[in-house]
């Protein structure tokens, strides 16, 4: 079985004119999951999926520019149960380390879920693991399985060993990519393009997508220094691009 993995948002921060930050469609075993929902997402998410088809969400973290949307979804989700088109409430899920949890819920229509960073989460045959980040305020990445096909995504954190090992033998690592090599260290908690890379290069993975990317630059420098430590395949994240896995 194949995961079908499709770019909804990529900007760090905010989101650049038509648009969207941090958010990828993950589709397998007859689900669709929405990894991370920042400003603008709603609007490009219904370019590759109606709402009602949308199974669940699962959040890394809550800063805006990843769960800026969420507040719009679940607007939705309430239209579309009052309409009769979504019959279950959306289930959201999101780590409890944070009082921001409590939003992810919304009445009757969206029901937050705690994941447990130390357990395994199934979708049927999907299976969700996490691992901490450094970042300034609790941060986790994603690592979904599927009868031996591997996606990470690596999102807002600093040079960490253990996603090294997290990430080990991905078929395609998404990874944030917030700094150019030059900048790296000036702004805590996110990675540069050339330690993207050392990751890649040192989990063993397989394909590197770049996300998370500053507002300033030539975003293809990422790409070369990102190329100076990982000789596999890579690419800058873009809107509607996908990927089988």
């Amino acid at each position: 079985m194949t995961i079908k993995l499709t770019t909804v948002g990529w900007w760090g921060a905010y989101p650049d004119s038509d648009a969207a930050t941090s958010s990828f469609l993950l589709q397998a075993d007859g689900r669709n999951i929405l990894i991370d929902c920042g400003s603008g997402v709603l609007c490009h998410l219904q370019r590759y999926l109606p709402l009602e088809a949308l199974d669940a969400v699962v959040v890394s973290h809550y800063h805006w520019d990843h769960v800026a949307d969420i507040g719009c979804l679940q607007y939705a989700a309430r239209i579309q149960m009052d309409l009769g088109k979504r019959r279950r409430p959306l289930q959201i899920y999101g780590h409890g380390q944070d009082a921001q949890f409590s939003r992810l819920t919304y009445l009757e229509y969206c029901r937050g879920i705690a994941y447990d960073p130390d357990r395994i989460l199934e979708f049927g045959r999907i299976r969700f693991s996490f691992c901490p980040t450094v970042h300034p305020d609790p941060c986790f990445a994603i690592r979904a399985e599927v009868d031996g096909r591997v996606l990470v995504y690596i999102t807002d954190t600093g040079w960490r060993d253990e996603l090294v090992g997290f990430a080990r033998a991905a078929d395609l690592l998404i990874c944030e990519s917030s700094l150019y090599d030059e900048y790296r260290g000036v702004v805590p908690g996110h990675l540069s393009a050339g330690e993207a890379g050392s990751l890649a290069a040192r989990a063993g993975a397989k394909h590197l997508v770049l996300t998370h990317l500053p507002h300033f630059g030539e975003h293809e420098r990422l790409l070369d220094q990102a190329g100076n430590k990982f000789r596999g395949n890579a690419e800058l994240a873009a809107s509607g691009k996908s990927w089988l896995v």
